[in-house]
């Protein structure tokens, strides 16, 4: 059987010889002709295949995961495809022929529009529910209270944008203009950008393969007018997936500082954000630290601290002496950092003394510290 690219399909070469070549069999044909048994090894077969979509390649994968050789060479290197240990993975065909060694011209668009914006931070963790946007926004909040630095929070948590609703700006709209899109702007000084604003309801799902993520992370890095920025702060959803890849690979030469990861002190937290330091060690992406959210519960009356998530295994600050990397701080558990991310509000200015507050102050100050002693373009980074 024949794709669309004139290849057999693996797992046909034993299908019935009088089928046309190049025929695009669909469903009912596939019912009439092929057991259910074959059907099956077709669609984990071409769910294997990469795919090229308006220029952009994505590796559909199969059930079972698949992983990239440890000391791959890289799709850009002369050994890509031919190299030993490219033996037995699944993109050595593509990586082969050479379609992968092609550079994406937007990088170079995109390097060139962020000449204006001087910090790059990504906000990352490999769980879900942790606080990542949470703490977007009140490093967004707490860098914004200074009138002379600009600030521009980015939401690439295509599927689940909650920064609308954090930063008070649920159902206002993107207005384009002749330089690109307009953020929207909570202050003269912090500027927002999120898929929420492009949507008919806060409701909506937006269910996109790899290709229009990686497609929207583009428009939004190359198309939006940013203007002069100090501080862009890039709220990334869960995992290790599409949209981090995206973003790394599209700011890498627009040089980022580096990534902040945020966890809680529970084993079942760590052991996913262990993956999401590996991944950026594997990306050569910078650590500026690890922040512990939810790390315990401080009464406001009694000020007695109970430990709601306990660090059965020590916590971020255990895994942070194992990994060498550094510790920016622990955020206790306050109901207020809750309220006040439902009503739009800044945390920082409706509790100002309390022990979470004074956590991301510290927290803000040391990622200041370690951005303005970021060595000019072009070096390398130490915290990787």
């Amino acid at each position: 059987m024949i794709d669309n690219r004139g290849s057999v399909l693996k797992g046909t070469e034993n299908f019935p010889k009088h089928l046309p070549q190049g025929l695009r069999v669909r469903k009912v044909l596939f019912r009439r002709l092929i057991s259910r048994s074959w059907r099956v090894r077709l669609s984990a077969t071409r769910r294997k295949y990469a795919t090229a979509v308006s220029g952009e390649r994505v590796s559909v994968q199969s059930s079972r995961m698949e992983e990239v050789p440890h000391d791959c060479p890289g799709a850009d290197s002369a050994q890509a495809g031919r190299g030993a240990s490219c033996q037995g993975c699944p993109n050595q065909r593509l990586c082969a022929s050479g379609a992968g060694a092609a550079a994406d011209p937007a990088i170079e668009e995109i390097k060139e529009k962020m000449k204006t914006v001087k910090h790059k931070i990504l906000v990352l963790s490999g769980k879900g529910g942790v606080g990542k946007s949470t703490f977007s926004a009140h490093l967004a909040h707490g860098l914004a209270e200074d009138e002379n630095t600009q600030v521009a929070l980015l939401d690439i948590d295509i599927c689940g944008p909650s920064i609308p609703k954090i930063m008070g700006l649920e159902g206002e709209q993107v207005h384009q203009s002749g330089s690109g899109w307009s953020p929207v702007f909570l202050e003269d000084n912090l500027g927002v950008m999120s898929v929420g604003f492009l949507l008919s309801s806060p409701d909506d799902a937006v269910i996109w393969r790899g290709p229009k993520k990686n497609g929207m992370i583009k428009q939004f890095l190359r198309d939006v007018d940013w203007g002069e920025v100090d501080y862009l702060i890039v709220d990334t959803p869960p995992g290790t997936s599409d949209e981090h890849l995206s973003v790394v690979q599209y700011l890498t030469a627009a040089h980022i500082d580096g990534a902040v990861i945020i966890t809680t002190p529970q084993e079942v937290s760590l052991q996913d954000v262990r993956k999401e330091i590996s991944f950026c060690h594997k990306v050569k992406l910078p650590i500026i630290g690890v922040v512990e959210n939810m790390s315990g519960f401080i009464c406001p009356k009694c000020q007695k601290e109970s430990q709601i998530f306990p660090p059965t295994t020590g916590g971020a600050e255990a895994m942070c002496q194992d990994l060498k990397i550094p510790l920016l701080g622990k955020v206790p558990l306050d109901p207020r950092i809750g309220k006040s991310c439902d009503k739009g509000q800044s945390f920082l200015v409706e509790a100002p003394d309390s022990p979470a507050t004074v956590a991301y102050r510290s927290i803000i100050q040391r990622i200041q510290e370690f951005c303005s002693q970021r060595l000019p373009e072009g070096e390398n980074l130490v915290g990787s």
